[in-house]
């Protein structure tokens, strides 16, 4: 995917103001620090397309992104912050399930999880609710530049069957860094190929 253009749109909490759904849309969501932002920059080709921050929780709002004039990113608020209160945590889950629930154009939500970590509730949570309203998924492993080949098989794998625990399949796995671009390309595949049925069931 050749990007031409990719501009910043709107930043809100009322889903009433985010754009028109006319076109496809594609939310990116993980626990604070999960390098969501690195991801979208690489992604998009820019470095400070969406703001990146060292502070976990930085993201608030719903952020909406126009790539290429015909398709909508969205960096949607992380979840698992400790350090926020319990008030402002359920403020962002409340629209951000709501933004997730209605948004008739919204194809896939990247689920972005960290790597290096074992699996954590809040994501293991997080994505069993996705399933529970049939809003469909990719989990993309962020930070696999910060492994070894032998501890990123060995953490995958072990994720791989905490979810199949209570997954009869997993979602699509996508591994990635924003440093190596490893991703990218995948990432991309899967945004060209949903658009072109997105197309066909519009027209």
């Amino acid at each position: 995917m050749k990007i031409n253009s990719a501009e910043f749109l709107i930043s809100n909490t009322d889903i009433s103001k985010c754009p028109t759904p006319s076109f496809p849309e594609y939310a990116f969501i993980g626990r604070s620090n999960v390098g969501k932002s690195s991801l979208i920059n690489m992604i998009c080709e820019r470095s400070k397309l969406a703001k990146t921050s060292g502070t976990p929780g930085k993201t608030q709002l719903i952020n909406h992104f126009l790539i290429n004039k015909n398709i909508y990113f969205v960096d949607l608020p992380g979840y698992g912050f400790a350090k926020s209160s319990k008030q402002q945590r359920n403020k962002w889950s409340k629209f951000t399930h709501e933004f997730l629930k209605t948004r008739s154009n919204l194809l896939y939500t990247f689920v972005l999880l960290d790597s290096r970590l074992t699996p954590q509730k809040p994501d293991l949570e997080f994505m069993e609710w996705l399933g529970l309203n049939h809003i469909p998924f990719v989990m993309v492993f962020t930070k696999l530049d910060k492994l070894s080949s032998s501890e990123k098989n060995k953490n995958i794998s072990n994720y791989k069957k905490e979810m199949l625990k209570g997954w009869e399949d997993l979602p699509q796995v996508i591994l990635s860094s924003s440093t190596t671009k490893l991703g990218k390309d995948e990432i991309w595949d899967l945004i060209e190929q949903t658009n072109m049925d997105f197309s066909y069931q519009y027209h």
